[in-house]
């Protein structure tokens, strides 16, 4: 917005008057007030203040493309002055009478006038959205599909140590979709759904894009911010795309990130879109009205006992897998990572491994930033710079807890007093033998 415009075409640029003044002030206090805007342009324009007066109209069609006033206004400003045009009460038919207006020239006109739009508000023109929602510009980021030799493509390989949940997959999961032939002659359909919970950071998400790369398959990461939205029925139309993209993309994983979040129970929903929302993506397990071969969906969450119990029965997302902190192995690949581009000296990785017994992939990254972070403060204060050495990796892995600890003092409590059917049998084993009961 130009407050002192350096031109005017109405005249030589005059003093503003208190009451434009304050007007401005309202204005700048409240800029979505259309009326009030208007009504400090009108003032503008009699004033002699012709490029603030365009200004000024030109943000009301930025806000209001339709508004006769403003458009009126535009074009007194722009031809000349007041008598050019008759004052809008007085118009028969404002749209007719404006039909002639070059609107394109004056755009180009005012174009170094205008300043950008209000944060937040939507373009006078935007992209029709189709039947399908096809053409809605916002659903793009939702429905990205990896392919399986992109360059984020990972296998089991790349997993460091988790041989235990590897084998897992590989029996419960993988196995059957890797041998068509057995398949057939089992009858076992080229579909499922597999629940991967477990403590937050412990790399969920990782082996869900491996499995992905195992099968050759594409890639959909779904988060919570991809299918809800605060209109009526979109949250289901999006949940519903997401499956068609993947049906047109398969073979297909579909990755449900914090499903405790996208399929909470429904008893404990208040809100009548979330439960809807739960209830489409029920109907998109299911593949009533559509055909879910090739597509699997795999879906991850740190609180289990909170996915509401549809989600887990038989031909849904009936295979679950715990994914424990890494292990020995994979907490030592995981560091080697951590480490490969940072100058170190005199590192012991076993006695670092052993010392972070318990530590999620998270944790471990944590401990190596803490080290190197220590060893430059150092460096800062000597004067010298020196390498990370094992002293600063074994103190960092001494201040840092464990975050994976208050996950177990939950999940014991589930385990222990909520595990119907045996759901966590898997769970209430490992507190066993890790001695956390």
């Amino acid at each position: 917005m130009l407050d002192e415009p350096s031109t005017n075409r109405n005249g030589p640029a005059a003093a503003e008057s208190p009451l434009i003044a304050s007007l401005r002030a309202a204005v700048a206090a409240a800029p979505q007030d259309i009326p009030l805007r208007l009504h400090l342009a009108e003032l503008l324009l009699d004033a002699g203040h012709g490029d603030a007066a365009v200004a000024e109209a030109a943000l009301v069609l930025s806000q209001a493309p339709g508004d006769a006033q403003a458009r009126a206004l535009l074009v007194r400003a722009m031809g000349g002055g007041p008598a050019a045009v008759a004052p809008v009460e007085q118009q028969a038919d404002p749209v007719e009478q404006l039909a002639g207006f070059d609107w394109a020239a004056a755009a180009q006109e005012i174009g170094d006038a205008v300043p950008p739009r209000f944060a937040g508000q939507a373009d006078a023109k935007e992209a029709p959205v189709a039947v399908d929602g096809s053409g809605d510009p916002g659903e793009a980021s939702a429905y990205d599909v990896d392919a399986p030799d992109g360059p984020g493509a990972v296998r089991l390989a790349d997993v460091g140590g988790m041989q235990e949940v590897k084998d897992r997959l590989e029996a419960a999961f993988l196995a059957p979709m890797r041998n068509p032939e057995l398949r057939k002659l089992y009858g076992k359909s080229l579909r499922g759904g597999l629940l991967l919970y477990g403590p937050p950071g412990c790399g969920k998400t990782f082996i869900a894009r491996a499995v992905a790369g195992e099968l050759g398959a594409n890639f959909i990461n779904v988060s919570i911010n991809d299918v809800l939205d605060m209109w009526i029925g979109n949250s289901e139309r999006n949940m519903h795309e997401v499956f068609e993209t993947a049906r047109r993309q398969a073979p297909c994983v579909i990755f449900l990130d914090e499903l405790d979040a996208l399929g909470a129970k429904r008893s404990r929903t208040q809100h009548n879109g979330m439960r809807n929302t739960v209830n489409q993506l029920l109907t998109e397990l299911d593949g009533v009205n559509d055909v879910n071969e090739g597509v699997f969906v795999l879906a991850a969450t740190n609180v289990p006992w909170d996915v509401d119990i549809a989600l887990r029965r038989p031909g849904r997302l009936d295979r679950t897998l715990l994914v424990l902190p890494p292990d020995g192995p994979a907490r030592e690949a995981i560091l080697r990572y951590h480490l490969r581009e940072r100058p170190i000296e005199s590192v012991d990785l076993g006695k670092l491994v052993k010392a972070t017994e318990g530590f999620s992939g998270a944790d471990l990254a944590h401990v190596c930033e803490s080290a190197a972070e220590s060893a430059l403060l150092d460096s800062a204060r000597t004067g010298t710079v020196r390498m990370i050495n094992n002293k600063d990796l074994l103190g960092a892995a001494k201040a840092i807890r464990p975050s994976t600890e208050p996950w177990f003092a939950a999940a014991r409590n589930v385990a222990m007093f909520a595990n119907e059917g045996g759901t966590y049998d898997e769970l209430l084993a490992y507190l066993k033998k890790a001695r956390k009961l």
